[in-house]
């Protein structure tokens, strides 16, 4: 087949007539893009970091549900500990004041036998510095022996035995004799005092 002399050559691409012609790409790439369709935004992190993250999540979750409860352990033991102690206190303390108690039960014909010795001024000489020794150790643990002629009477401090009159000018009713001492421990009567009352006139 002769090639006629008139046609032209033309190079592959731009052929005016006949034959397939290769596609022409734009220089701007954005131009293919479809701009009716949504485009995401952009996913920062790797995927491995991306399926971390709620792995971590969880983790910090049972973290602070966990020191939550540790929390309330701790609170709850301190109080347990609380109350304990308040308790073994108070328990020693009692135990504390029945064994002094029962001293003091033990010494109250000493108490007695002071008092009547005082009643008849005879308390002088080696006598007295064992009674000065005695009255401290009382007042070292709160004892105190109580119990006068004009005192009003209380009947929670006082076991009234007798009417008794009482000379003077009196509203209430007040102590006119004494036949025994009262003993009081802080707040606890060891032993009420028995006395003779008169009445108010």
């Amino acid at each position: 087949m002769t090639q006629n002399p008139n046609d032209e050559f033309v190079p592959d691409g731009q052929a005016g007539g006949d034959g397939p012609e290769e596609p022409i790409i734009p220089d701007d790439a954005s131009q293919l893009i479809d701009l009716d369709s949504p485009v995401d935004a952009p996913v920062e992190g790797t995927a491995e970091e991306r399926l971390a993250e709620p792995a971590a999540s969880a983790r910090e979750e049972d973290l602070e549900a966990a020191l939550a409860e540790r929390t309330a352990d701790l609170q709850r033991l301190h109080a347990e500990y609380v109350n304990y102690k308040k308790r073994v206190d108070r328990d020693r303390d009692v135990a504390r004041l029945k064994g002094v108690e029962s001293v003091v039960n033990d010494l109250l014909p000493v108490v007695d036998a002071i008092e009547a010795a005082r009643q008849h001024d005879q308390v002088d000489g080696g006598f007295k510095l064992v009674v000065e020794a005695l009255q401290k150790v009382f007042g070292k643990h709160g004892l105190v022996v109580y119990g006068e002629v004009g005192e009003e009477f209380d009947p929670h401090l006082h076991e009234a035995l007798m009417q008794v009159p009482l000379e003077g000018d009196h509203t209430t009713t007040v102590i006119s004799a004494v036949m025994q001492k009262g003993i009081q421990m802080g707040d606890r009567i060891v032993r009420p005092a028995r006395v003779g009352v008169a009445d108010p006139n």
